[in-house]
Order: structure tokens, then sequence, then C-alpha cells
């Protein structure tokens, strides 16, 4: 197990963080912000009537891509993760949560751009892409070995993050709130999980186009709640968030820190959250009926979903509602799930406390969906879709032997597949930013086309 802390840490140092932040920034340049230019345009794209209609090129709409997308993103992380930075790094880390969001607009637009232009049919007449096609179809023969390095650490990723993981979160909120036993909550999650990834993609779509936005408005709708009820300290907190953005001693939420732990733990977590720069976004956007530079543009919008809104309310509940600092009986801080759950709590009251717990639920349900779908794309390019059953039984199996077990060194593995695979993709990322550009380029007249109207 030491081993396995040792190379986490090691893969998920300043080295990958800098590379990472470092690819969104030049990515940004490289395409003279036009991700930022055009966010107005990429969320009118992305929520408007033609992004629910499927076109002939694709197996799902637009939006139920980006749904699939943000199924696999908005999980667990805005809820334990932002609370997790909160403490560690102080309030000061949500706006570097903030910062490392608005770079990887950028990457995430050049995921989703390049995964739709090197996308294939496979033998059932699925659309199939993401960063290993990408790495294969752009990248020649060495793109082969990355796209295949890349696809088995992305399988890996999805049965420890996307399986376990998550059933383990979805047990233990049902534990805690209702006596649920995990081993029975594991299975049910299991079972369910399974009935929706046999229908392949568009069940998948389908199930997450229904659920993620619902689960997305009661949690806003909650957090607003709070926020409404916390007006009078909503000016403050902001003051302090921002002032311990930049102060040398911003490590307010509990930790002795510096302003160095502060930008750490609010760009790790920040990437954590919308995984801008695994490349998971381009396998679901693949599916999509979508031309590549519009289908940049709307798969750009989920971490703008995922960390500017979603997390950056999680992280404005938990300032303005006074529960930072807060210690438990033991004289420890409060931290991650229990933490956003006293936040809700102190204002709501214990509906507040249980409207959480249902969140993770449905959060982590959704997760479960989205990490499959991406985990058997990828499991698709190493073998085939003749063994496709194969990866679905071990993904219920092994989520369901998840729901009651203990996670630790599988979130050490799941952390350090997630770091391989971020360093094939953002190499390959930097080496077609060319084509990127080019692409946005000659996509802007049809972008100022939907301004003027």
């Amino acid at each position: 197990m030491e081993w396995l802390r040792a190379a986490d840490d090691l893969l998920w140092g300043p080295g990958t963080l800098a590379l990472l932040v470092g690819t969104g920034a030049f990515l940004t340049l490289r395409t003279r912000f036009l991700p930022w230019r055009n966010l107005g345009y990429a969320l009118g794209a992305a929520l408007g009537r033609e992004a629910r209609v499927k076109g002939r090129d694709g197996d799902v709409t637009p939006f139920a891509s980006l749904m699939t997308a943000l199924a696999a993103t908005i999980g667990t992380g805005n809820i334990v993760g932002v609370a997790t930075a909160l403490v560690a790094g102080g309030p000061g880390a949500l706006v570097w949560m903030e910062l490392a969001a608005l770079l990887g607009l950028s990457t995430k637009l050049a995921e989703c751009l390049l995964a739709v232009k090197f996308r294939r049919r496979n033998r059932r007449g699925e659309m199939s892409g993401g960063p290993m096609y990408v790495m294969r179809e752009g990248l020649g023969r060495p793109g082969a070995v990355m796209g295949a390095a890349y696809a088995l650490f992305a399988v890996c990723s999805s049965f420890g993050i996307g399986g376990m993981a998550q059933a383990n979160s979805i047990a233990g909120a049902l534990e805690a709130s209702f006596g649920v036993p995990m081993r029975i909550t594991g299975l049910v999650t299991a079972g369910l999980a399974l009935a929706v990834i046999l229908g392949g993609v568009k069940s998948v779509a389908r199930a997450s186009a229904a659920v993620v936005p619902v689960m997305a408005a009661l949690y806003l709708g909650a957090a607003v709640a709070v926020l409404w009820s916390c007006r009078e300290n909503l000016p403050a907190g902001v003051g302090q968030i921002l002032r311990c953005a930049v102060s040398p001693r911003a490590a307010a939420g509990g930790a002795a820190g510096t302003l160095m732990n502060t930008v750490r733990w609010g760009v790790a977590r920040g990437v954590f959250s919308n995984e801008a720069g695994m490349g998971s976004a381009g396998i679901s956007a693949a599916a999509a009926a979508s031309s590549p530079a519009r289908q940049g543009y709307i798969g750009m919008t989920g971490a703008f979903f995922d960390t500017c809104v979603v997390c950056t309310v999680t992280g404005l509940v938990i300032c303005c509602s006074g529960v930072l600092g807060a210690v438990d009986a033991a004289g420890n801080a409060v931290d991650g799930a229990a933490l956003t759950i006293l936040a809700f709590r102190s204002v709501l009251g214990p509906a507040g406390g249980l409207l959480v717990s249902v969140s993770v639920v449905l959060f982590a349900f959704t997760s479960i969906l989205g990490g499959a779908y991406q985990g058997e794309k990828a499991f698709e390019y190493l073998f085939g879709t003749r063994r496709i059953l194969i990866y679905r039984l071990a993904f219920a199996l092994v989520a369901a032997w998840g729901g009651a077990a203990e996670l630790e060194a599988v979130f050490c593995f799941s952390d350090i597949c997630n770091a391989l695979m971020c360093l094939p993709n953002l190499l390959c990322l930097l080496l077609l930013s060319g084509l990127t550009a080019r692409e946005l380029e000659a996509f802007q007249p049809e972008v100022r086309r939907k301004r003027k109207t």
C-alpha cells in the first residue's frame, strides 16, 4: 500500500498539475482565446433546441452526449472534493478551482473536437471515438502505442473510480441516512447499472439526459436556498475567499499552509472535478450527431457547469454558512461529505442533510453510468465489440463488491490510472493543437451567423 501512495503522490505532484494547467493555457493562446470569447455561443448551443435534435452522423443528440459526459464528472467530487479542498487549502482554493476550470475549457474543447474528427463506426454501426482513436489516427504508429496504453488505463480507472468507489459512496450515504446495509445497496446498485448499460450508449444517454438535469436542479435549488438564508454573510464570505486566494496565510479552513498549498489543492480538485485533460469527455462526445467544432464547444461547457457552477455553489454554501473550521466530538476538523452535509443542515435543518445524502446517491449513480460507457469504449478499442458483454458483467461485479469494500487501495490505484491517462492525452492535444485551431477558425463564420440570429 505504501508504494501505491508514493506512486500516487509522484504522479499527481506539481509537475502533472503544472502540465495540466499549462496545456490549458497553451491551447487558450493557440486558439486566440476562442473558447473564452465564444463561451456564450457554447452555452446557447448546449442548451438550445438544436442540441436535442439528432442528425444522421451520430448515435445520440449533442445534448445527450453532453449529459453522458457530465454524468461521469458531476459526482461526489462536487460535494466531497470541494469540502476537502477548502479544509486543506483554505477558502482561497475555490478561486484556483475556478481558474483551473477556465483554462480547462480549452482542453475539453480540444478533446471533444478531435474525438469527433477522428471517430469511427464499429462493426455494430455505432460511433466509437476518444483519445485512443485520436492518437492512432492523428499521430501514426507512435500514436497507436499511446492509444493502447491510454485505453488500458481508462478501463482500469472505470472499474475503480467509475464502479467500486461510486457504489461505495451510494452505500455509505444510504447506510448513514436510512440504515440500509452496504452490501445490499451494492448489489442493487450494480443490478440497476447493469440494466442500463446493457442497452448501450443510447440507453446510457437517455438515462443521463433524464437524471442529470433533475439532480443538478435539485442540488442547486437547495444550495440557493441556503445562500438566500445566509445572504447577509455572502459579501464577507466572498471577500474571504478572494483574500485567501492570494494570501500566504490562506489556510483559514483548518490546515496550516501556504499560498502554494492553496494553489495545489484548488487546481488538483478543479481538475479532478471536471476531468479536463483526462480525455474522458471525448469518448462521450464521439457519439454525438454533430460537427467537430460544434461538439467541441458543447463539450467544453461540461467544465463550466461542473466546476464554475456546481463546485462554486458548494464552496459558497460552506463558506457562508459558517461551518468551515468546525470540529467533531473528537476535536478533528469536519471534512468531506460531512462538512457539506453540516453546511446544509445548519441552515435547512435535518431536511438539508437528507437532501445532500440523496444528491450523493444520484450523483454517484450517474457517475457509474458515465464511467461504464467510457470504460466500455476503451475496452472495445482493445478487444473489439464481440467481448463487450464480458466488460459489462465485470463492471457490474466490481461495483457490487465495491459497495461494502475498503477502498483506500482502489482510490490510489485509480488515481494512478487517471494520471497515466492524462500524460499521453495532453501530449496528443499539444501535438495536434494546430489542427484544433484551424477547425475553430473555419467554424467562426457559423458562430457569427448564430450570434446575428
